[in-house]
């Protein structure tokens, strides 16, 4: 995973025919491209393309982040879900507590 100044890079595809790597960063406002031939190539132009969108969100007064509320819409298996609601009432806390633990423990 390819991260800079707390981003990172989403998913990375490969061009056969033009022979280069391409992505976006994730966690923008605004959808950011980057591409390069080699890891080297990709690598700098991941960092410079957010380089370039922090200053410009600078010189614009505007904030560079994706807004997020702090909900999410979960639609699961409903065996899944019914797993889910009983370890959580076994740790005897609620379902969106043991969720946002889950998530806590991934990073």
């Amino acid at each position: 995973m390819m991260e800079y100044k707390g981003y990172t890079a989403g998913p990375i595809d490969f061009d056969p025919k033009e022979n280069t790597f391409s992505g976006t960063v994730s966690g923008l406002k605004d959808v950011i491209h980057f591409e390069g031939s080699t890891a080297k190539e990709l690598a700098r132009a991941f960092r410079a393309s957010i380089d370039s969108y922090l200053e410009y969100c600078e010189e614009a007064g505007q904030e560079p982040d994706r807004p997020y509320n702090g909900k999410i819409l979960l639609r699961t298996d409903p065996e899944l879900h019914r797993k889910a609601a009983l370890r959580a009432a076994v740790e005897g806390v609620s379902l969106n507590r043991w969720i946002s633990r889950q998530i806590e423990s991934a990073q």
